[in-house]
């Protein structure tokens, strides 16, 4: 058993490219980072019972996640989304309605074993749905002990000041990027630099710690009393952005748990994501070097 268990809480999807389909989904993607930087983690999610289902637990599976806190849905299609990445590698995403997710049930193991969970992270985007929505809330309040991480994850138009309000209440750790942070400043009426806008969010909600990501600027922490800033990792080999902020993301929660400066934490969440960047895909293959518990 690892030091510590984590959760990611919300959607499993598949990305549908021009000439592939990966398996994907923030929370399922920072999954399957906190596992490979050596913790024990948990998808907490809903899938179909159809193809598409039945090839996402081979394949999860294979990449050695825990799918026991996976209820099958019998009614709805297994979650997918339309993906294309540009000319600079940044994906982009057009999600359908009504599918296997936005029906998340928590079942027996998943309810067992949030409160055993150290750090748990969920988005906006699988808060689409009332049901989805409950039951992301209900497994944060049987999960009174864990570091609780907003991945504010904001897409189309699937959020709204209510959910992301409510959201940011229940978190100890807000993840967001620039973009999104330049989307929710009316709604909390922030103003001046990324970094002061997001001093008042941080101040505002009273959160432990907040992270910025900016691309290929680097990131912004914040926490302690203090503002880690990083220019960024150039990437090598640019191949696609799935699942750079959902390894930032996990390195973050990691090296938190552990206890870690924030100097530290940013430098090691930096190298990942760049290298994670220059894979095809959200979850590819770790080298050992990245690993954080050993």
């Amino acid at each position: 058993m690892a030091e510590f268990l984590i959760a990611g809480l919300g959607e499993i999807l598949w990305d549908v490219l021009a000439d592939s389909e990966e398996i994907g989904g923030a929370p399922v993607n920072f999954a399957y980072h906190a596992g490979v930087l050596g913790a024990d983690s948990i998808a907490v999610s809903t899938i179909g019972n159809d193809e598409r289902g039945r090839r996402a637990i081979k394949e999860l599976t294979g990449r050695g996640l825990n799918l026991e806190t996976v209820s099958i849905d019998q009614e709805h299609a297994t979650g997918f989304v339309e993906a294309s990445v540009d000319a600079d590698g940044v994906a982009h995403y057009i999600f359908p309605d009504n599918i296997a997710w936005d029906h998340l049930t928590l079942n027996d193991k998943a309810l067992s074993l949030a409160p055993k969970v150290d750090a748990v992270c969920f988005g906006t985007l699988a808060q689409r749905s009332d049901t989805a929505r409950a039951s992301i809330h209900v497994f944060l309040k049987e999960a009174p002990q864990a570091l609780k991480v907003y991945d504010m994850n904001l897409r189309q138009h699937f959020y709204n000041e209510k959910v992301i309000r409510l959201s940011l209440e229940k978190a100890h750790v807000l993840k967001l990027n620039d973009d999104e942070l330049r989307t929710v400043a009316p709604m909390f009426t922030l103003s001046g630099s990324e970094r002061n806008m997001l001093s008042e969010l941080h101040n505002k909600f009273d959160l432990k710690y907040s992270v910025l990501t900016r691309g290929g600027n680097g990131s912004l922490l914040m926490g302690e009393g203090k503002v880690v800033e990083s220019r960024g990792v150039e990437v090598q080999n640019m191949q696609d952005t799935i699942g750079a902020g959902d390894s930032f993301t996990a390195s973050v929660i990691i090296g938190l748990l552990q206890g870690h400066s924030l100097e530290d934490i940013s430098e090691h969440a930096n190298r990942l994501a760049a290298y994670v960047c220059s894979c095809k895909g959200a979850m590819p293959a770790i080298p050992d070097e990245f690993k954080l518990i050993k």
